[in-house]
């Protein structure tokens, strides 16, 4: 990594050095001869000083000089000839940084001064390279890289560590002569107490066009059994492009959200048209890992077309992958489908020899031939029954509270969530005409939206406001403690070190924001529960369980202001529990009374 950045550094600095050489000629004074002295002192952001910071002084055709700060920050490097250098501040645990050095920043008494500030870097990413090739064996000689933030290389065990990062977002690659490179995205979220555990095999076959089975076990869960696309309203509030997350899923290939629903398109690019005509490989789909159940076998996909008509249909189709069978293999699941119309229509596809397994399901678009080839299959609904779900209706099944269109089924075969923090706040914003972006920048921050299950039983969200994610009322006289007007629901594991959930929030007005959390066990089981603590402005019990509040302060800039409501999951300790946020009609015509989703975290 050292040598990386000395590398990059020489890169800036003699192009900035060969700039100053046609503007100004100090450089080519007699000074350049001399030496002199680099001093400076070593802080991190608060301004506190960092001892043991290696401090090196690189110059060209020059060897390098090292010194390590003192407990006070600060360090000197002496007998430095007063010309261009590199100097690199490098700590384990720390971000390496390199400033630049020229003639001109030595003063008269030959002394130049660079302070740095370096940025805490206990992060890492760490695994393991095996060779599918082998049997499995741990693979040496295995590149992995995030650019200039580090790289290393496997020895005989198949193990790295790329250490002294930041939780960022990264672009890992993995890459050996006679293998094809493998790339990895990392997500902020995806670090655990610092740490990202990436796994890869290399040598593997690919089981979906451009995914192998390494992929694919980094896929994304389809926890939920709805999944909705699109902006029109054909159903309000259920069918709204406020209320449909489709688009934060996994593409691969050609898609796009439209008014209709997202669309898996043939890629018809110039270059793309001498593709040949594949029936059995998807050209473009969407996939995730499902656990398969006797409650959710039926998968129904609700759908129209783009660019196809009953005499040149677009050909479509399920496949669904099984990683933990001895060969994995893309398994179509019945005949190819066709479909040729602008009206919607559902097509049902039978997933009971995976009942009691987590595969990865994938929906795609065929190739039927090659050339000018442009079809479009426009997805509005990806749904999980116990039979083929048709129309615009809500999920079928005995409903678990009456009114919450939440049924038994759903909550038995629905999974536990992995992830155990959440944000309200999206990464950047957007509107009903251009939101695809905003949405699947939630991926990246584990959004609420994205992570939880979304149901608008009356009333729509409000999905980009600077304070965070909101559930709102109508303005009704319609009184309703019980039946909310929307919520969020997600299912956890409750145990050690996820049995309490701080949820923070505000509301705006004068009015009460009325909400409750409720809990759902697997076998029908329903909590209504009361917070344990909470710092709202106001904050008292109310009807059914309901607690409404009031509390004006927190956004972007004062995260410390949001109210938080603390919650003992203990009772639940070694159960699966289903987790619904959600907002009420309290008090008659008082406007729309709203929830912010600011956080949520389990801990």
């Amino acid at each position: 990594m050292t040598k990386i950045l000395r590398f990059l550094s020489y890169i800036v600095l003699m192009g900035t050095f060969f700039v100053s050489l046609s503007s100004c000629d100090k450089d080519d004074d007699p000074i350049n001869e001399s030496v002199g002295t680099i001093t400076g002192i070593v802080t991190d952001g608060s301004g506190q000083p960092i001892s043991d910071v290696t401090v090196t002084v690189s110059g060209v055709s020059e060897e390098d000089i090292s010194v390590t700060t003192a407990t006070d920050g600060r360090y000197t490097l002496e007998n430095v000839s007063v010309k261009i250098h590199a100097v690199t501040f490098s700590k384990a645990g720390w971000l390496t940084i390199s400033k630049s050095v020229g003639a001109k920043d030595f003063d008269g008494t030959k002394v130049a001064t660079a302070n740095a500030t370096l940025v805490n870097a206990s992060a890492k990413i760490t695994g393991t390279i095996t060779d599918a090739t082998k049997g499995g064996v741990p693979l040496e000689g295995v590149t992995i890289s995030v650019g200039v933030a580090g790289t290393v290389t496997t020895g005989s065990d198949g193990t790295y560590t790329l250490e002294n990062l930041i939780e960022d977002s990264y672009t890992v690659t993995f890459s050996k002569g006679g293998y094809v490179t493998i790339t990895k995205p990392v997500a902020p979220a995806d670090f655990v107490n610092g740490i990202v555990t990436l796994n890869v095999t290399m040598g593997s076959q690919q089981l979906l066009r451009g995914l192998t089975g390494d992929d694919l076990l980094l896929s994304g869960k389809w926890y939920f059994n709805e999944y909705r696309g699109g902006r029109n309203a054909d159903a309000y509030p259920h069918w709204d492009w406020a209320c449909d997350y489709m688009s934060t899923l996994d593409f691969w290939g050609g898609w796009q959200e439209q008014n209709e629903g997202t669309t898996l398109q043939i890629r018809n690019n110039e270059d793309q048209r001498s593709n040949p005509a594949d029936l059995n490989v998807f050209d473009s789909y969407v996939y995730g890992s499902k656990l398969i159940t006797e409650d959710n076998k039926i998968l129904s996909v609700r759908l129209r077309t783009h660019n196809a008509d009953a005499a040149s249909p677009a050909h479509f189709g399920v496949q669904v992958v099984d990683l933990s069978a001895a060969q994995p293999a893309a398994v179509k699941i019945g005949e190819n489908k066709t479909y040729g119309s602008g009206d919607y229509a559902d097509f049902e596809f039978d997933l009971s020899s995976y009942v009691g397994k987590e595969v990865i399901v994938a929906i795609g678009i065929y190739r039927q031939s090659t050339g000018d080839y442009w079809k479009q299959l426009v997805l509005r609904a990806i749904r999980f029954a116990n039979k083929k779900v048709v129309g615009w209706d809500w999920l079928p099944g005995t409903e678990v509270i009456p009114g919450w269109k939440l049924s038994q089924e759903t909550i038995r075969s629905i999974m536990p969530h992995t992830k155990k923090s959440f944000t309200g706040l999206s990464p950047i914003s957007g509107n009903r005409d251009n939101y695809v972006d905003a949405y699947r920048a939630w991926r990246n921050v584990a959004h609420v939206a994205a992570e939880w299950s979304f149901v608008p039983l009356l009333k729509d969200p409000e999905v980009f406001p600077s304070e965070g994610y909101i559930l709102k009322t109508r303005n009704t006289a319609d009184v309703n403690t019980t039946v909310p007007e929307a919520y969020l629901y997600a299912k956890f594991a409750i145990g050690a070190g996820t049995d309490q959930l701080t949820f923070t929030t505000r509301n705006f007005g004068s009015n009460y924001t009325y909400f409750k959390l409720t809990a759902i066990e697997d076998d029908g089981t329903v909590t209504h529960l009361a917070p344990q603590s909470n710092t709202a402005q106001e904050a008292l019990a109310a009807d059914n369980g309901c607690w409404k509040f009031k509390h004006g302060d927190g956004g972007v800039g004062n995260p410390e202001g949001y109210a938080s409501f603390v919650y003992d999951l203990s009772p639940f300790t070694g159960k699966n529990v289903t987790l619904a946020f959600g907002v009420y009609n309290g008090e008659a015509s008082t406007g729309e009374n709203k929830l912010v989703f600011h956080t949520i975290n389990l801990n």
